[in-house]
């Protein structure tokens, strides 16, 4: 059977499997990187942290709770609104933390930063924002706003990162990591964007735009281990 022969007989199993791989990871992210924030306290490794929190709950609604293979329920009327509002929530809120995590010592006037990292002046912002954005393409049912925000936030997050890469990279091995993972996560943006918005949700290229989430999703598990030692 050809492989995009195979993605379109098994679609419903094949976005199954790939939320629970996607899913998987961020969990592996949270818990160690978790882990490295109490041990550091480093307020940029916080934020890092509860991007792939909001990512891992962004998957699970859309693509587990949200599949044929779980149940129908949730893909009717205003259960579908709500869950693929959650989606869209939880996506652009782990885009505002990943983004962050990078210009957080702009803005936290001590390195001990906010009580909370998910309820603080600056969350409340990115949660409205996310809100908004969300609710407006909820309602158009595209994910257009998403794509859009998504995009230039990790267009902003790859050039600051090089930057931070080219100035202190030789002392700080996570940096050049970062750089990468940024510039692959606005790429597999763009191919997400052009998936739905200008192929339509293409089956014969879903698999390697689904590929290429995974592969981002594992380069970051694998800066995450590169910087813990594995440990």
């Amino acid at each position: 059977m050809q492989y995009p022969g195979f993605i379109s007989g098994n679609i419903e199993l094949f976005k199954f499997i790939y939320s629970l791989i996607v899913v998987l990871i961020c969990l592996m992210i949270v818990l160690k990187t978790n882990r490295l924030f109490k041990l550091s306290l480093h307020q940029g490794i916080r934020y890092f942290r509860n991007a792939f929190f909001f990512y891992g709950l962004g998957f699970i609604f859309r693509y587990i709770l949200g599949s044929r293979l779980i149940s129908s329920y949730f893909l009717s009327g205003q259960n579908y609104f709500i869950m693929i509002l959650l989606f869209e929530f939880f996506m652009i809120m782990a885009g505002f933390s990943l983004f962050y995590s990078l210009i957080w010592k702009k803005f936290e006037k001590s390195n001990r930063g906010s009580f909370s990292s998910l309820f603080n002046i600056k969350m409340v912002v990115f949660y409205l924002m996310a809100i908004i954005l969300a609710i407006i393409d909820s309602i158009w049912r595209v994910y257009t706003l998403m794509f859009v925000s998504q995009i230039i936030l990790f267009g902003f997050a790859s050039v600051i990162s090089y930057f931070n890469y080219r100035r202190r990279g030789s002392k700080h091995k996570f940096l050049k990591f970062y750089f990468v993972a940024m510039l692959l996560s606005l790429i597999a943006w763009i191919f997400n964007a052009l998936l739905s918005l200008v192929l339509n949700w293409n089956k014969e290229v879903l698999g390697n735009v689904y590929l290429i989430n995974i592969i981002v999703f594992m380069l970051f598990w694998f800066g995450v281990l590169k910087v813990t030692g594995g440990k």
